[in-house]
């Protein structure tokens, strides 16, 4: 094919293509010897090197062989936040309960990180998650979802979420943002007039500021019925924002079933979804969301199955679900748990985490490798994307392209 006619201003030849597209055959979309146009900001082309006539003076970088694959779509983190919580962590580790840390006055679980969040000035706030994001991007992650959660009330929750709007702004990636208002309520609050604030307060302004695209709601013992949250989730669609859901993470309480009624965007966790709730969900379309970072981190006492999940015929995603309990930056290593932990093939993991992550957020245009898609591309420094998963511990990402400019290049001081 002549790429001279419709003029490409970078193409990337001799690469080890993993398109995602499955017209091309299996989970990873292989391409031997592969070669990528990019025209602005989009993908214009994809084929064999061997076709290509470039026309005089396009810039080409030759992958010389190279795993070269989409951008990560990180779909699930609450990477906006204050503060950490190592205190909390290396308690944990010492075999220390909760309530003997908190006698202590060690900030411990939601409500101590909405306390650092709260504490935290906006420009330390930002700063702080701009660099999360920063390692994240370096990592090969190009779009990431941002949740709210840590304000648990209207100002602080409105807060974050113009955080995490300004950081889309700010920084290389492209921001999602969700709220996530109902992840908790306050201490000296009760949980059903906390509710009523979700519904009659905070949605309103969240839908009339245009500040989310999703709304979503923890649904677990403990935390909300699937009744509060099908509430929830009901007032946030009709202020325009999507559905989503954090559920079956410690407790089947009926949230993956409410879930596939309502055709979410992604049910999240699902440590505990039966059979039966994962058939309903595949029949719906609804993409679950894993977070094996979480069950590596808490040493979950059931590790979500994905086998299971897939056999029930889901559309399955990975995400970090950065945030201080689960400080997990790095998809790759998400991948490596996926594969290790979970029962996923490496080919699984890799499309679970850009076209499933783009899959659980409705981008149609990222995730793929395919002419009209946006040119959100990592080179690795192997042909063998396996390595994500086979060599423990570094980083094989060498160049990030975003919007079909390099926005990271590996320098010799970066060498994994």
């Amino acid at each position: 094919m002549d790429l001279s006619a419709p003029k490409a201003d970078l193409l990337i030849t001799h690469a080890t293509l993993l398109t995602m597209d499955p017209r091309r055959g299996g989970p990873p979309g292989l391409l031997e010897d592969g070669a990528i146009a990019i025209r602005g900001e989009a993908i214009a082309w994809i084929g064999a090197s061997a076709a290509l006539d470039p026309a005089p003076g396009t810039e080409i970088l030759d992958a010389g062989g190279r795993a070269v694959l989409p951008g990560f779509v990180d779909c699930h983190t609450h990477a906006v936040f204050g503060g950490d919580r190592r205190e909390e962590a290396l308690g944990r580790l010492a075999g220390e309960s909760p309530g003997s840390m908190q006698a202590r006055g060690v900030m411990t679980g939601i409500h101590g990180t909405a306390a650092l969040t709260r504490a935290a000035a906006d420009g330390e706030l930002f700063d702080a998650s701009a660099a999360r994001l920063g390692r994240m991007l370096r990592s090969g992650t190009t779009t990431v979802e941002c949740k709210s959660g840590y304000g648990l009330g209207t100002e602080a929750e409105l807060r974050m979420l113009r955080i995490g709007r300004e950081l889309g702004e700010r920084t290389p990636l492209d921001v999602t943002l969700t709220f996530l208002g109902a992840h908790g309520w306050p201490e000296h609050e009760s949980k059903d007039a906390y509710l009523r604030r979700v519904i009659r307060e905070m949605l309103p302004e969240v839908g009339r500021l245009k500040l989310a695209a999703f709304c979503d709601v923890w649904c677990d013992e403990g935390y909300y019925s699937a009744a509060e949250a099908e509430t929830v989730l009901e007032a946030g669609r009709r202020h325009g924002l999507v559905p989503r859901i954090h559920t079956d993470a410690y407790s089947y309480v009926g949230g993956s079933d409410l879930a596939a009624a309502m055709a979410m965007s992604s049910a999240d966790h699902l440590n505990f979804t039966p059979p039966a709730a994962a058939e309903k969900l595949a029949r719906a379309g609804v993409t679950g969301v894993l977070l094996p970072g979480t069950d590596f981190a808490v040493a979950h006492p059931r590790p979500v199955d994905a086998r299971s999940l897939i056999a029930a015929g889901m559309t399955l995603a990975l995400a970090t679900n950065c945030n201080p309990g689960t400080w997990v930056e790095s998809m790759q290593f998400v991948m490596m748990l996926a594969c290790r932990r979970h029962g996923m093939t490496p080919a699984e993991a890799v499309r679970a985490a850009t076209a499933g992550g783009a899959a659980a957020l409705g981008l149609a245009d990222r995730g793929v490798l395919k002419a009209g898609c946006l040119a959100d591309i990592q080179m690795w420094d192997t042909p063998h994307y396996e390595d994500a998963v086979y060599r423990l511990g570094g980083n094989r990402v060498e160049r990030v392209i975003k919007r079909g400019k390099t926005v990271y290049l590996r320098s010799h001081a970066d060498e994994p």
